[in-house]
C-alpha cells in the first residue's frame, strides 16, 4: 500500500510555475492559432519587398540608426521581434542567408503562407503531426515534379555553357537588390569572383568585399588576389612611388 504524504501525492510536492507579471499563459488549439497568427504579422511586414518590383523598407531601431533595404534577412535582424514562434522566422531567414546567400525573403513568405493553409485544420483539431506529414509529402512531390522537368545539369555542360548557366542565374539573384540596373555587370565579376574559388570547397569568406565612397557602379572591379583599402597617411607621401612595376616583396606582420 502506498502512502500519501501531507505534501502530496506519494510524497511529492506540486509543481509551481512563477510566471512574470502580464504573462499571458495558454495551451493548445489557442496558443497553436496564436503562434500562426504572429508569425503571419512578421510576413505581412516583408511580403512587399519580394520579387523585382518589391518596395524598399526604411527601418529605425532605438539606438537612432536608419536602415533602407529590400533584403529580407536584413529586414528580419532589424525588427524587434518578441513573440517566440515568430522568431523563428528569423532563424529561417538567417539559415537561408548562409547556406544559399539568396532567397531568404522567399523563405519567410512561403512558411507563413504554410502556416496560413494550415491554420483552418488547427482549428478543426486536426493534430499538427498529421499536417506536417502531409506538407512533407507534398514537398516531395514538388521536389520530384522540379527535379524531373525543371532542374539542369552542370556536369555534362562545356565550360562556356556553365559560365552562362551561373551568369543568368546571378542576374536572377540581382533582380530586386540596389543594382539591378548594372545586374549583367556584377553578374559577371560575381561568377568570376566564384570561379576563382578553390571548387572543392568554395570558400565565400576568402571574397571580400570593399566600399569605396564616390564614383559609379560601373567603377568598380574585381581584384585578383588581395586588395587592402589603405591611405598613405606619412609625411613626404607625396614624394613617394605608388607604384612598383618591378618584382617586389612584401612583408605582412600581424
Amino acid at each position: 500500500m502506498a502512502s500519501l504524504a501531507p505534501g502530496g501525492y506519494m510524497g511529492l510536492q506540486p509543481q509551481i510555475i512563477l510566471l512574470r507579471e502580464g504573462t499571458d499563459s495558454s495551451q493548445g488549439i489557442p496558443q497553436l492559432v496564436s503562434n500562426i497568427n504572429a508569425c503571419v504579422a512578421v510576413v505581412d511586414a516583408v511580403r512587399t519587398t519580394l520579387g523585382p518590383r518589391g518596395m524598399d523598407k526604411l527601418v529605425y531601431d532605438e539606438r537612432g540608426s536608419t536602415t533602407i533595404s529590400n533584403d529580407g534577412a536584413t529586414i528580419m535582424k532589424l525588427l524587434d521581434i518578441v513573440h517566440p514562434a515568430a522568431k523563428l522566422l528569423v532563424d529561417i531567414s538567417k539559415s537561408q542567408d548562409s547556406e544559399v546567400g539568396d532567397g531568404t525573403t522567399t523563405v519567410v513568405v512561403l512558411a507563413g503562407e504554410l502556416l496560413k493553409e494550415a491554420k483552418p485544420f488547427v482549428e478543426e483539431a486536426v493534430h499538427p503531426q498529421s499536417l506536417v506529414a502531409a506538407y512533407r509529402k507534398a514537398c516531395k512531390v514538388a521536389t520530384d515534379f522540379i527535379q524531373k522537368d525543371f532542374s539542369v545539369t552542370l556536369k555534362d555542360l562545356s565550360e562556356k555553357e556553365k559560365q552562362d548557366v551561373l551568369h543568368k542565374c546571378a542576374m536572377t539573384s540581382l533582380n530586386s537588390k540596389l543594382i539591378a540596373g548594372e545586374k549583367d555587370f556584377f553578374a559577371r565579376m560575381v561568377v568570376d569572383a566564384v570561379a576563382k574559388l578553390d571548387q572543392e570547397t568554395l570558400d565565400l569568406k576568402m571574397i571580400g568585399v570593399k566600399k569605396v565612397v564616390g564614383g559609379t557602379l560601373r567603377e568598380s572591379f574585381l581584384v585578383d588576389g588581395v586588395a587592402f583599402k589603405k591611405t598613405f597617411s606619412y609625411a613626404g607621401f607625396e614624394q613617394q612611388p605608388k607604384s612598383f612595376p618591378d618584382g617586389c616583396k612584401i612583408l605582412l606582420l600581424n
